[in-house]
């Protein structure tokens, strides 16, 4: 009788988790960027760090806006989420909601912690490009690398990382 519970209860955990998008929905998150900023202002150290300053910024009225947007409700368990940026601010997203989508740190393979791996090596690409080649260079890399994490993060994911998650 328990192993069955035990079964029951992890099976209901898996198809709840089945339900998690993997990828974001693209009419409700196609991406976003802050047009403005350059890659020389990305690739500075704590660009991003709200506690320094930096450009992320997502008020939990946006979130559950997101939350809402994608599963109708705010979720019971918030933080098995992250609401992520689609295009991360590394690599120049926005705060704006078309770039924000609820991700989960569960779902097998694909989850948070999985895309932060891309999202990690792709700057720092971007970084090497701008050392090595300049602006010109770092910039196109970089449209490259959003456009393509915008289209696919999972495709970039196996193009960039190529590990199994």
């Amino acid at each position: 009788m328990k192993t069955n519970l035990i079964a029951l209860l992890l099976f209901a955990s898996l198809a709840l988790r089945a339900e998690d998008p993997i990828r974001p929905d693209p009419a409700l998150t196609p991406g976003a960027v802050f047009p403005s900023v350059t890659v020389e202002q990305i690739t500075q150290k704590g660009y991003a760090n709200k506690l320094h300053g930096g450009v992320r910024h997502v008020p939990a009225a946006v979130k559950r806006l997101v939350f809402k947007e994608y599963f109708g409700r705010v979720p019971g368990m918030q933080g098995h989420y992250e609401i992520d940026h689609l295009i991360s601010l590394e690599l120049g997203g926005s705060n704006d909601p078309k770039n924000l989508w609820p991700e989960s740190y569960y779902t097998v393979p694909f989850n948070a912690h999985v895309k932060d791996k891309l999202e990690d090596r792709m700057a720092a690409n971007v970084r090497r490009e701008l050392a090595k080649h300049g602006h010109d260079a770092a910039t196109a890399l970089l449209r490259q690398y959003q456009h393509e994490i915008a289209t696919d993060w999972i495709a970039a994911y196996h193009k960039y990382v190529a590990e199994t998650p």
